[in-house]
């Protein structure tokens, strides 16, 4: 039996059951579990690559640090965007790893250009990317040791991707831009001298505002969720403004439900920013709203508290999305909603309309309590089990739950939270979803 008709009969097993038993003569185990596992992984991480017969999959790690197709996805509709077609020339991917990101953006350029350290990732990309539809002529894969490859891989090119390696050399997370490999910071000055533009792909536990003040050219920042967890920011850099785009003001930008679809690839119409920056917030695999806030540079992400304060009422309640409150413009959907702030930190907004499409989660607000045993035995009632979650409020969850006598789970939503006037409130809702 050879490998491709071991990967082909087991590859819906379980892997750990698989690797007890031995495998039939001429079939390499350890290579075809790997397969396996990473085609199972790719499943539901990248539909298309799994769909795809014949790819050569990584060890676990990295197919776990992978991005998304999502997420890639997304990538490339910004470069649709920034660069038009018939002037993408040529790219350059200089970290290359399992190369999804590069997948998806090479086919939009003449040639594109592969680089990566790791002598099994160039294995993979070499087999992989023909068969992803990256022909020979179009692709070139560079070996990132050699230090004449990655300078000639970024002369003259419309686009240079980096996605920094997250861990030191002991194998422990990083966050911080000097801390990943390659240093961005020691090299931005000859990227931008050579590239029209540069997208960074940066952890979405780096500070937004550090960063900002770390790169040179950034004209946008995208604060990119999926399914509501926060996975990566995206630094977008060139050494010149953007062109005008069109005549709508600093401060927020909203596309509107008929232009929903054109958003996913079109996520920011805003005036020149020579002298500003965007912030783009979208959560993907959602149908909510795209938010894109404009800001000059030296405010960029200190936005006032909106003075729109409510203690309590309204029939819905809102929590914004990930991106949102990564970005800290949560204060932004005051005035594009009408929905008001419960505390200006408790990141809860309340509203007299169910609001569709609300970048966040949404909820029908069934009651409200102060903490007094007759108020919670009103609001509660006969409730066993609930789901229960804390903002701007002194007891953990786990604590507050052993004193509310309830268990995890069910259809009722239970807020405790600070309100305006400095009370804690429990707020029973249900979702509107």
């Amino acid at each position: 039996m050879s490998n491709e008709e071991y990967i082909k009969l087991h590859r819906e097993d379980d892997v750990r059951r698989l690797a007890l038993k031995r495998a039939p003569e001429g079939v390499d185990h350890k290579w075809c579990l790997q397969q396996i596992e990473g085609w199972q992984l790719a499943r539901k991480k990248l539909p298309r690559w799994a769909a795809t017969d014949g790819l050569w999959y990584p060890v676990r790690l990295s197919m776990e640090q992978c991005s998304s197709e999502a997420t890639a996805q997304y990538k490339r509709q910004l470069v649709e965007r920034l660069i038009p077609e018939g002037q993408r020339h040529t790219m350059t991917d200089l970290t290359g790893g399992l190369g999804v990101d590069f997948s998806y953006m090479a086919p939009l350029f003449d040639e594109a250009t592969y680089v990566e350290i790791v002598p099994e990732l160039l294995r993979l990309a070499e087999h992989n990317m023909p068969l992803l539809g990256i022909g020979n002529g179009q692709l070139r894969i560079k070996n990132g040791n050699s230090p004449g490859n990655l300078q000639s891989s970024i002369f003259n090119v419309q686009l240079v991707f980096l996605d920094p390696a997250r861990r030191d050399t002991e194998g422990r997370k990083t966050v911080g831009i000097a801390d990943c490999t390659p240093n961005l910071l020691e090299m931005q000055d000859e990227l931008l001298a050579h590239a029209q533009w540069v997208m960074v792909k940066l952890s979405p536990m780096l500070d937004i505002t550090d960063a900002l003040r770390q790169l040179k050219g950034v004209r946008e920042v995208h604060v990119i969720s999926v399914q509501g967890e926060c996975k990566e920011l995206l630094f977008l850099t060139s050494p010149n403004p953007l062109p005008r785009r069109g005549h709508e003001p600093h401060g927020f930008v909203f596309q509107s439900e008929s232009d929903r679809v054109e958003a996913k690839a079109d996520v920011m119409r805003s005036e020149e920013i020579g002298s500003h920056v965007t912030v783009c917030c979208v959560n993907l695999d959602t149908d909510e709203d795209i938010i894109v806030c404009t800001f000059p540079v030296q405010d960029t992400l200190k936005v006032a508290h909106s003075p729109s304060l409510g203690g309590g009422g309204g029939r819905s309640l809102y929590e914004p999305n990930a991106s949102i409150l990564k970005a800290g413009v949560q204060d932004m959907l005051c005035e594009r909603y009408g929905v008001r702030k419960l505390h200006p930190m408790s990141n809860l907004f309340v509203g007299e309309t169910l609001i569709p499409h609300f970048p966040g989660r949404r909820f029908s607000i069934v009651g409200m309590s102060d903490f007094s045993k007759r108020g919670l035995k009103t609001l509660i009632g006969d409730l066993s089990k609930a789901n229960l979650t804390t903002r701007n409020f002194p007891t953990p969850v786990a604590q507050l739950r052993r004193q509310l006598h309830l268990a995890e789970g069910g259809d009722a939503y239970l807020f405790a939270t600070t309100l305006s006037d400095g009370h804690h409130a429990l707020i029973r809702c249900r979702r509107a979803d």
